[in-house]
């Protein structure tokens, strides 16, 4: 997102499905563990972003304003893994360990290899820049998604979005296929999907409300419906599939679109979130100029593995 206009988002977002088929759902006990608190572990960022987890279940997130790459490890260090960074925002890891990121500083998407270099794999469309990738998920067959808002930054030397339209997009396995997915939200920005690859969800922040796709193998989007009634910065899905949006604090809603918790974080504006630690059931929250974590009961859907 735009770090700049977190409190504008916030006042949009502070009023007020669809994919995994087992296990059942408790919703009654939450997605808390029990006696878990909210946990600060690290501050004094400029604005954290893009948080996701390796196979080890050590958290990448950025800094974006500061343009780094930070590491969070399992055993509590944090690290910087990669500076100057894109000016990275949106991450997902895949599973040989290349990690995903939405590049903006040149309106970007690239594969960043484990030793720090990386491949530029999408940065055009129909002759055109991309707006500026936010989030990405990559799906099972390793083809992926990722959103394409327009947040205007001061390292850009134009004003206007160069795509005319802000959408989502699907990138084939191969990397060879790049094409636009939708063409009817306004300032899409979140987006993850279920592990079996067939529902994807989208928040349209600036609408805000949260979609979900069924996912045709080509990577046509169809069925569209409305999850919630509510926007998001980013999102991710648990074992659950219970859905985790950010904006004011954290907001779970079940697989039905019904809200089953909420995560009170005391900061601005609550950026992103992500599953990470040993055992994948800590979600890590980058709010602010912190980066939060709570111990939940559920783990993680999306996992790198």
């Amino acid at each position: 997102m735009k770090f700049q206009s977190t409190l504008a988002l916030a006042t949009l977002l502070l009023g007020t499905s669809s994919g995994l088929a087992a296990p059942t759902p408790d919703t009654s006990a939450g997605v808390l563990a029990a006696g878990a608190k909210l946990e600060k572990l690290a501050g004094e960022f400029q604005f954290t972003e893009g948080p996701t987890s390796d196979k080890a279940g050590n958290i990448f997130f950025t800094d974006q304003p500061n343009n780094r790459i930070m590491k969070w490890s399992v055993d509590g260090k944090l690290t910087t893994f990669l500076q100057p960074a894109g000016r990275a925002n949106g991450m997902f890891f895949q599973p040989d360990g290349t990690l995903l990121a939405c590049a903006d500083e040149k309106t970007e998407l690239w594969a960043i290899s484990p030793n720090g270099q990386h491949t530029v794999v999408a940065k055009e469309f129909t002759g055109q820049k991309l707006n500026g990738p936010n989030d990405v998920w990559l799906r099972p067959d390793q083809a992926l998604y990722f959103t394409d808002p327009f947040y205007k930054r001061d390292w850009w030397d134009y004003a206007k979005p160069p795509q005319g339209t802000e959408q989502v997009y699907f990138l084939s396995a191969d990397r060879k296929t790049l094409k636009r997915v939708t063409t009817d939200l306004v300032q899409p920005n979140g987006i993850t999907g279920t592990p079996d690859g067939k529902t994807l969800y989208v928040a349209d922040i600036k609408a805000n409300k949260t979609y979900a796709y069924d996912i045709e193998p080509d990577g046509t989007l169809t069925n569209k419906r409305l999850h919630c009634e509510l926007g998001s910065d980013g999102m991710t899905i648990d074992s659950e599939g219970n859905l985790y949006l950010t904006g004011h604090g954290v907001t779970v809603f079940d697989k039905t679109g019904k809200k089953i918790e909420h995560i009170d974080v005391q900061e601005p504006w609550t950026a992103n979130v992500s599953f990470g630690g040993p055992d994948h059931q800590t979600l890590f929250i980058t709010a602010s100029k912190c980066l939060y974590s709570i111990k939940l009961r559920v783990q993680g859907a999306n996992a790198a593995k």
